[in-house]
């Protein structure tokens, strides 16, 4: 979705003599400014480009719109306007920057005269473009295989929710083999004055987390989508950027566009990527290998995206791309066909993710005051664990709090007579299930093995 200001021409007593008269000058007038800098090795990591620290070459940084290239001395340079935030794509086998709360530090923010007044503080103002914009990196093993933390939708309303997810399921993290972590949106649920509170409590996994927009992280008094994410971007940066973690490569979207702000009433969304976003795609996934992995990351499921179709013409080609989103309250599996505008030759494989927040929060308190959190599936709230090799990924379904091996649930009779023949149902809720999955039960260590029928879609 585009976030750019639009360009402006002034006419102040211009007087345009003939004889004087060059379209080119004119045309020089009128070309952005052009931000340059480095990206470059941080050898003692204090995130200053020191004598002796070497240039990268071959890495991608872009503006959100257009991507370069570093050249052999590590130089870049792109386009600026009055709202542009800059962003290193993090190659394989080098880490950025991450704040005190584990926070990735990849990205410069550019507005001048940061963001406009609203409810929840925006971008402090920047002032003019640095002589040098400068990215640095440094050196890290990134295994082939590796687990990656996925959550959606923690939408905490308040302290007191905030202090679930850090019971539910932050504790049980701290310590995880898990390389990174990323929230699938609705960070929060509209108060955006706790993402810093919140950022503190996710912090403490002791991993690099990532963080995708939802529709309750906007700035609902934003007059157009442009600066419905000032307050996001404070906190996280670009609403859409990339990076890449061994031989896999993630593109987090923003496929939430805000409409604006209505006098009585707090506005609406469309689920969109709009013109600018397809833009950055299209400069990027050029650069990226066909061999490689590609997991797309947004929040609101794809095949409710509208102008879907033309990412789908983008990756339709690629033998190995996923993607995954939040946003319903309920965990699953789409493999999506010409139903939904996909025309490559197998399935796009689209996963719904399990909510942290179950449906938001609701249901009775356990005995250890947390509620019941279950999502509208039938299924516990929790997160997901994936586990990659190369192209492949395993999903594992974490439920908070309940043991690994703890992925269904089954509802039978208490008691059967020997009368009641075929009116016995058993149902089974499988967590992680999808149209792929196949369910077998048996009665005692003997009985015959019995396949399912499957029965409920959501």
């Amino acid at each position: 979705m585009s976030h750019g200001k639009t360009s402006q021409r002034y006419f102040i007593g211009l007087v345009l003599f003939i004889a004087g008269f060059h379209p080119a000058n004119l045309s020089r007038a009128e070309s952005k400014p052009t931000a340059r800098g480095y990206v470059f090795e941080d050898l003692n990591r204090n995130g200053v480009r020191d004598q002796g620290e070497r240039g990268l070459p071959r890495i991608i940084v872009s503006n959100q719109r257009e991507v370069t290239v570093t050249k052999k001395d590590g130089s870049w340079e792109l386009p600026a306007s009055d709202d542009t935030i800059f962003f290193v794509v993090k190659p394989s086998g080098w880490m950025t920057p991450v704040n005190h709360h584990n926070l990735p530090r990849f990205y410069y923010i550019h507005k001048p005269k940061g963001s406009p007044n609203l409810k929840f503080e925006g971008v402090k103002p920047t002032g003019p473009l640095p002589a040098s914009i400068d990215f640095p990196l440094h050196r890290q093993t990134e295994p082939r295989k590796f687990q990656a933390i996925f959550f959606g939708d923690p939408q905490p309303r308040d302290q007191k929710e905030l202090d679930y997810i850090a019971r539910d399921v932050v504790e049980e993290l701290i310590g995880t083999k898990a390389k990174f972590g990323v929230t699938l949106g609705d960070i929060l649920f509209d108060d955006l004055s706790l993402f810093e509170r919140n950022n503190a409590i996710i912090g403490q996994i002791g991993i690099p987390w990532y963080n995708v927009i939802g529709n309750h992280d906007l700035n609902f008094d934003g007059s157009d989508d442009r600066t419905s994410d000032e307050t996001f971007h404070r906190h996280f940066g670009p609403n859409y950027f990339a990076y890449e973690y061994g031989p896999v490569v993630f593109v987090a979207l923003d496929n939430v566009k805000w409409n604006g702000a209505k006098p009585k009433g707090t506005g609406t969304y469309t689920s969109w990527l709009g013109e600018e976003q397809l833009g950055f795609l299209k400069a990027l996934l050029p650069r990226v290998p066909k061999k490689k992995l590609i997991l797309f990351m947004m929040h609101i499921p794809i095949y409710q995206t509208q102008d879907r179709e033309e990412l789908f013409r983008l990756i339709e080609d690629r033998p190995y791309t996923m993607s995954i989103s939040g946003h319903t309250h309920w965990h699953g599996h789409r493999f999506l066909g010409e139903k939904e505008g996909w025309k490559g030759e197998k399935p796009h494989h689209h996963v719904i993710n399990v909510t942290v927040s179950g449906s938001w929060w609701s249901g009775a308190p356990d005995e250890s005051g947390i509620p019941h959190a279950m999502m509208s599936d039938g299924g516990p709230n929790g997160y997901t664990i994936f586990n990659f090799d190369r192209e492949k990924a395993v999903i594992d379904f974490k439920a908070a709090r309940r043991p690994a091996n703890y992925r269904m649930s089954v509802f039978a009779p208490d008691e059967v007579t020997s009368d009641s023949g075929s009116s016995n149902f058993v149902y089974v809720n499988v967590f992680n299930g999808s149209e792929k999955s196949k369910v077998r039960m048996r009665v005692g260590r003997t009985g015959e093995w019995i396949t399912l029928k499957k029965v409920l879609e959501q």
